[in-house]
Parts: C-alpha cells; sequence; structure tokens
C-alpha cells in the first residue's frame, strides 16, 4: 500500500509515485469524477489521492494526506501540532468537527509560572500545547475510515525513509512502532487502531516525550498526554443564499465568518459587482464587526460561556448591521452585546481593546467531504529520539484578567485555524481550507463569495484578486494588554492587480490603504457541482498548493 518510488531521470530529477500516482505529474487545479485532493505539497496530495485510487474514502485520504504534510510541509505544520478538521459523512447525513487541538498544561504550577512571568511569545517547549495531531488522524480513520493506520501511514513512511532530515529516521521509527502495536493487538480495526493511538499518548513513546519536557523545562508530563482526546463535536453552521456553511466551535475563529456572512446577506452584493469599491467595502466593513466579536467573545467553550446562539440570531444581526457605513470605513473597535441584545458593548475591563499553516481539502466517490486546516507554529521543539515536533500554540492564550481566551489547565487557545464546509439542498457542495493566520477566514470569503454570487469557480477564485483587514487583535500575540495586539485600525491592505479607480475611491471613504503584491494567504478550493457531479479543486499556484482527481476530466 502507498509505496514509494524513487526514479532518477537523466536530469537527475527524483520522481516520487504511490502506487499509480506520479506526484511530479500533479499541478494546481484539476476536475473530474472519482474523488478529488487539494493541499500544499505535491507528494501529499499524491498520498492522499493513492488512497482514493485503492479504494479508500474521503477520510482514509485526508488521513493519508495530513500525515504526509507532516513531511512535505514542515515549517508550516508537524506532526506533534495541531488540526481543526470538519467531515460530511455521507453514510449518516451529518457533519462533524475532530477538534485536534491540544490544551494547556494541567498542573496548576505551570498557570502559576504563565501568570507571573507572561505565555512565550517566541516558542519553546513552554509555549507548545499537548499534541494533537496524531490523535486526530487515527481518530479520523477509525471512526469514519476504512483502512489501517500501516495504510495510511505508507505515504509518509516512504517520504521519511527517503529523507535527510536529522528528525526523519526518528519520526520513521515513531510510526513504526504505531503500525507494530496495531498489527500485534488482537481485536477489531478501531481497536487496533486505538491501541497505537494509545503507544503514542500513554505508552513508551509518551515516555520518551516526557522526558524530552523535562529536559527542556517544559510543563506537559505525561498525564497530559494521557488525558487528550480527539472531541467530536457538532458545528457552527449559519444559512446564506441557500448554502449551509460549516465552521468549527469558538475555539477557532471560524464562527466570525459565520456572522460576517449574516452581516453580508442584507446587502445586495451582485448589484454591487464583483472587486467594486462597494463591495470591498462592505465586505471590509462587515469583516471589522466580526473581528471584534471574535476578540471579545472567543475561547473555548469548555471554559467559557461563549454566546454563540445569540451571536448569530436575527435580532443581534439586524442591530449590528446599521453600523456599516457605506459611505465612510470604520477607524472603531466595536463589539456588540449579544447578552443585553445592544449593537455596540461599554467599554469593559480588558476592552481595546503568521506562523506556520498549510492545507487540506478533500471529496470522494461516495460524498464524503473534507476540509481541514494543519498547523505548527515556529519555531518547532523536536525530541530527538521520537522525531516530534512541537509548535507554541499556547500563545494565541493570554493572562488578560477575565478575557474568555486566558490560559488555564487543560483550556484549548483560540487558534486561527478554520476550515469551511458547505451544503446546499443536504448535499456536500464546496470545501475550503485557507493558510494566513489572521486572513484565513478573511481569504475564505473572498473564495466562498466568487462562487456564491459571482459563480466564479475554484480554478479562478483562488487566484482572484484579494483584500484584507489588520484592524483587530493579532492572534499570536499573547501581551495582556490586548489593545497592545491591535494591528493599524481603518487599515485595509488590497492587492495591486486592484484597479486605481477602486483604490482612490476607498481612500476617499476613510481607508488608510496599502497594497502588496502576490498571494497574501494560501487558499485551497473544492467544488462538486451538485447537478453532474462534476468536481473541481484548485490551490493557488503562487504558494505551492496543489490538487488532482481519481479521474481527469477536462470540461
Amino acid at each position: 500500500m502507498g509505496t514509494l518510488r524513487l526514479l532518477i531521470t537523466a536530469s537527475l530529477v527524483t520522481v516520487i509515485v504511490f502506487g499509480n500516482v506520479i506526484a511530479e505529474e500533479i499541478t494546481w487545479h484539476a476536475s473530474g469524477k472519482g474523488g478529488a485532493v487539494a493541499a500544499g505539497g505535491k507528494p501529499a496530495v499524491a498520498a492522499g489521492l493513492s488512497m482514493l485510487k485503492k479504494g479508500g474514502n474521503a477520510a482514509d485520504a485526508a488521513a493519508a494526506t495530513l500525515l504526509a504534510l507532516s513531511v512535505t510541509d514542515f515549517g508550516y505544520f508537524a506532526i506533534g501540532a495541531e488540526i481543526p478538521l470538519i467531515i460530511y459523512n455521507a453514510r449518516k447525513k451529518e457533519v462533524k468537527v475532530l477538534c485536534g487541538l491540544g490544551g494547556a498544561p494541567l498542573d496548576p504550577k505551570a498557570m502559576d509560572w504563565y501568570y507571573q512571568n507572561d505565555i512565550p511569545g517566541k516558542g519553546g517547549m513552554k509555549a507548545a500545547p499537548v499534541p494533537g495531531a496524531l490523535s486526530l488522524c487515527v481518530a479520523e480513520v477509525k471512526l469514519y475510515g476504512t483502512m489501517s493506520f500501516e495504510q495510511v501511514v505508507a505515504p509518509s513512511l516512504a517520504l521519511l525513509d527517503a529523507g535527510d532530515k536529522d528528525w526523519h529516521p526518528k519520526l520513521a521509527k515513531t510510526f513504526r512502532k504505531l503500525i507494530e502495536t496495531e498489527i500485534n493487538t488482537v481485536g477489531t480495526r478501531e481497536e487496533k487502531l486505538q491501541a497505537a493511538r494509545d503507544r503514542f499518548y500513554k505508552g513508551d513513546i509518551a515516555d520518551a516525550l516526557e522526558a524530552f519536557y523535562i529536559k527542556e523545562k517544559g510543563f506537559l508530563r505525561k498525564k497530559d498526554l494521557a488525558a487528550h482526546v480527539t472531541r467530536i463535536e457538532d458545528p457552527v453552521k449559519v444559512q446564506y443564499r441557500g448554502y449551509t456553511v460549516y465552521k468549527c466551535g469558538p475555539w477557532t475563529q471560524g464562527p466570525y465568518l459565520c456572522q460576517t456572512l449574516r452581516l453580508l446577506e442584507g446587502f445586495d452584493l451582485r448589484k454591487m459587482g464583483h472587486l467594486s469599491a462597494d463591495y470591498v467595502h462592505v465586505l471590509t466593513e462587515a469583516l471589522k464587526l466580526g473581528f471584534a466579536d471574535r476578540d471579545e467573545y472567543y475561547g473555548d467553550p469548555l471554559f467559557v460561556d461563549v454566546p454563540m446562539a445569540a451571536l448569530l440570531c436575527d435580532r443581534y444581526t439586524r442591530l449590528r448591521r446599521p453600523l456599516i457605513d457605506m459611505t465612510r470605513a470604520s477607524a472603531e473597535v466595536r463589539p456588540g452585546d449579544p447578552i443585553n441584545m445592544k449593537a455596540v458593548k461599554a467599554p469593559g475591563h480588558y476592552l481595546p481593546g503568521v506562523g506556520g499553516t498549510t492545507t487540506c481539502v478533500v471529496t470522494d466517490r461516495w460524498g464524503n467531504m473534507v476540509a481541514a486546516t494543519p498547523s505548527a507554529n515556529r519555531p518547532y521543539s523536536i525530541c530527538p529520539e521520537t522525531g516530534v515536533s512541537h509548535g507554541n500554540r499556547l500563545r494565541s492564550l493570554n493572562t488578560t484578567p477575565g478575557h474568555p481566551n486566558r490560559i488555564e489547565p487543560g483550556k484549548r487557545p483560540r487558534i486561527t485555524l478554520t476550515p469551511t464546509l458547505v451544503l446546499k439542498d443536504g448535499k456536500p457542495v464546496i470545501a475550503i481550507s485557507v493558510a494566513g493566520g489572521d486572513l484565513q477566514d478573511q481569504t475564505t470569503l473572498i473564495c466562498l463569495l466568487n462562487l456564491i454570487e459571482f459563480g466564479i469557480m475554484p480554478k479562478d477564485s483562488v487566484r482572484a484578486e484579494r483584500f484584507s483587514t489588520g484592524h483587530h487583535e493579532g492572534s499570536f500575540n499573547p501581551n495582556p494588554d490586548r489593545r497592545k495586539t491591535l494591528g493599524k485600525l481603518g487599515d485595509l491592505a488590497v492587492e495591486d492587480r486592484i484597479s486605481k479607480e477602486v483604490i482612490d475611491e476607498l481612500k476617499k471613504r476613510g481607508h488608510k490603504i496599502r497594497t502588496f503584491s502576490g498571494a497574501n494567504s494560501h487558499p485551497v478550493m473544492l467544488y462538486v457541482d451538485p447537478e453532474t457531479g462534476m468536481m473541481y479543486a484548485a490551490g493557488d499556484p503562487r504558494v505551492g498548493r496543489h490538487a488532482a482527481v481519481v479521474e481527469k476530466i477536462t470540461p
């Protein structure tokens, strides 16, 4: 399964082949049937596609892609980091969220240290949460897939065996230990997968990780690893123009996209015209309001009462929508008050007041669909015995008294990672994943509206002109004074391909314009035509995104 072949040509080019999938033949877009994968590195896309071609489903393919991304996209993602994932199960006809994000250390003494010294903003093991990615990959295959861990990890092992980094053979050894446990465990496929996973979090691998944590003066221990679970949760969802948009909960920034869409549904975006001054303006102003509520209310719902239903309700949306002035750009931070149903909240005691990420979306011939956004903020802390690399996601928490995202034992940080799944008439039709920190859902919004409002297909949508605002708190700055994490108020960055006439008009409305060249984020996108079943997959070629389908058809 997934055998790697290295073919050395006359020009000394290494060709990677999994089964009959040749990685070098994969480009940045594809259309066809039978299944599709869009992600980062070509070999990772090839890994997922090879699972689909061997009869695996979208869950199997996504797991293989994610595991391979920990090798091909190292620096953007690592197996000791985190993955939020949304999956549509065609058999059950339901959407679920899998949380592949670990929490803060359980030791109260660690909390005392953080509140006395602040959360390290530059990395190190003191800034690392429990590694959640490996558990998620196994849980996905166990709950929704059909294959073994040995099968889905085979492409990653082949890449590691052919690699030349110091950690490659160590991580390969760790993966082979998990395969050994899976093979030697007596029981069902699910019991075998669970046993393999438990060796990482409760067995000798956990022992090796704990020894590394102690050596690096980190706070995580084996009890933190043993307590970790991949939570299966209901998604947050809203209706928009006949589509149902699904996001992960407020332990991510995802629900603010839902809030933004609710505000925008009250405007005739199509009549405004694609990339007109009115269009760019109204999206920017709606995003500012969504960001303000994100920064004010979002946090791990296991620890804080996030008023999600009120934030998304009709009454609150109607109160907030008139705050958008079509003639003037706002230079204020204006969270609302969904508890008391007021458009703007009175100032409070903490009120103001890009790390590495890659991408993965998959669908299959049975109608299952997956969107995931794997990530690991650098610099990494690499365990020399296991080859497991850890990021520093705890810096997305803070030590601000009373803040919903303040650090607590076992608490998940409110992360920027935010995959998107969209259904129409009960069928999955769109999956989007974007790398880019606080830009992620800004780019998702643009790609989503490109398709829904203007019929722009993934191939063109992922390359279309983009814009963004820095009018929000920085998600990677743990400074307890949240006012000091604010970006430039009124900021609007526009790609230099947007017309001068539009830029001049936006300046007149008070936007503080800055221009940029090239891609400011890394999107991948899937669209399945509900009438024909044709699958369209694409990733922005300017930033090394790739896509492939099982049965290629050029329409």
